[in-house]
């Protein structure tokens, strides 16, 4: 049940407590005060009857009822019946008495010490033997003096009662704003469980979309690279079957070719670093592929390196050593070019890679056969490894102006968190 039921518990069993006294008090005073009044047999004992009939009456249609808004009337019309009781029989004194719980009941604010000093009058009354035995021994002064004894007596007790009746009222508030506050804790709760079993569901799939993605960068920027270059020097090997040097020339590249891509896809299985990366630094191995590129394509290929060339992060050379394969092997497929260019610059918190050509270019924002206007997959390939680095990939052409392609990535160390 925890603290909070109990304390609900115990609250509801003092208010059910309280219910119950408030309600059945009175008709237990009333019908003791009514046989003591009736074995003494006063001259006036069918009016003291009858009134006691009218109080019972009258405090059961209310407790019947439960009307809200007579409240105030309620008690003035008890009061009333009490005083009239009271005056005719002292002994309606223990009846008078209900007068102090009701007020505290069924009145609020300064009206509950209004209830408590009209009630402390008529007990006074009581106490001093009814309004006739005080008319006839002239005990007005003495009813005074009694009646404001009772009522500051009655106002000390109401004060009290009333600070301990507002302390219970505020641990009621802090109990209700407690069990709201669980219930929110709990819907939270049940809410981020919920969050939780989306979020590994959708970082399970984004994770299986990544890996799929990478493999499928592996093995363009490998394998199917690889075998468009052997296709190609086959290709040239066909065309210069009558000159023996020129053709030994492209088998033995396509030959290379074929082993180096052999040795990348064993690479990939593994989930290493390319094997170019694995023997050297990142501007060795960007001008390791320049030269092996330039020498299988006879066209003109430079690097320069700028900066303070410094080992990077494995997940930044792999990304702009692919970006340099998959642009020479563009400019390979479609460009046309004489001479390439490509600038590896090492900045403070950046590494940038530049790739220009002076080949036949195209229109950078023209929709491809795939509704695309991103580039072929190559081109998505780079933009994506760039993009995972939250770096940034630029291509600038033009037709017949060549083009410039910028891969720009964090320069983060070789050891630094991603």
């Amino acid at each position: 049940m925890g603290i909070e039921g109990e304390l609900r518990e115990e609250f509801d069993r003092w208010e059910r407590a309280q219910t119950a006294t408030f309600t059945v008090l009175p008709y237990v005073l009333l019908a003791v005060s009514v046989s003591i009044t009736f074995l003494q047999l006063p001259a006036d004992l069918p009016v003291v009857l009858g009134l006691s009939a009218a109080a019972a009456l009258w405090l059961l249609w209310f407790h019947t009822l439960h009307p809200p808004a007579l409240r105030a009337g309620y008690y003035a019309g008890l009061l009333a019946i009490t005083a009239g009781l009271a005056a005719l029989a002292p002994w309606y004194g223990l009846f008078a008495f209900v007068g102090y719980p009701q007020a505290f009941q069924y009145l609020t604010g300064r009206w509950r010490y209004a209830g408590a000093a009209a009630t402390a009058v008529v007990s006074a009354m009581a106490f001093l033997g009814g309004i006739a035995k005080i008319d006839a021994e002239n005990l007005w002064w003495v009813w005074l003096g009694v009646s404001v004894l009772s009522i500051a007596l009655a106002g000390a007790v109401f004060y009290f009662v009333d600070m301990a009746y507002q302390r219970n009222e505020l641990q009621k508030q802090a109990l209700a704003e407690l069990h709201e506050a669980n219930r929110k804790l709990e819907a939270a709760l049940a809410e981020n469980a919920g969050l939780h079993a989306r979020l590994l569901v959708q970082a399970r799939e984004a994770g299986v979309l990544d890996e799929r993605q990478r493999m499928a960068r592996e093995i363009h920027d490998t394998l199917a690279q690889g075998l468009a270059g052997i296709l190609t020097q086959l290709q040239a090997a066909e065309q210069t079957a009558a000159e023996p040097e020129a053709l030994g020339r492209h088998v033995a590249n396509a030959t290379n070719l074929a082993r180096e891509s052999l040795v990348e896809a064993r690479r990939t299985v593994h989930s290493v670093e390319p094997s170019v990366l694995a023997e050297a630094r990142l501007p060795e191995a960007i001008g390791e592929v320049t030269r092996n590129w330039s020498a299988a394509n006879s066209v003109n290929a430079v690097l320069t390196t700028t900066g303070d060339a410094r080992p990077m992060h494995t997940d930044v050379e792999v990304a702009l050593l692919r970006t340099a394969q998959e642009a020479l092997s563009n400019v390979a497929k479609h460009a046309r070019a004489k001479r390439v260019g490509l600038t590896l610059s090492y900045m403070p918190d950046l590494v940038t890679l530049d790739v220009r050509d002076d080949g036949v270019g195209f229109e950078p924002n023209a929709k491809r056969a795939n509704g695309s206007t991103n580039g072929g997959f190559g081109l998505s390939g780079m933009r994506q490894r760039v993009q995972r680095l939250a770096g940034r990939l630029d291509i600038e052409s033009e037709p017949g102006r060549g083009t410039a392609i910028s891969a720009t990535v964090p320069a983060i160390p070789a050891g630094g968190a991603r």
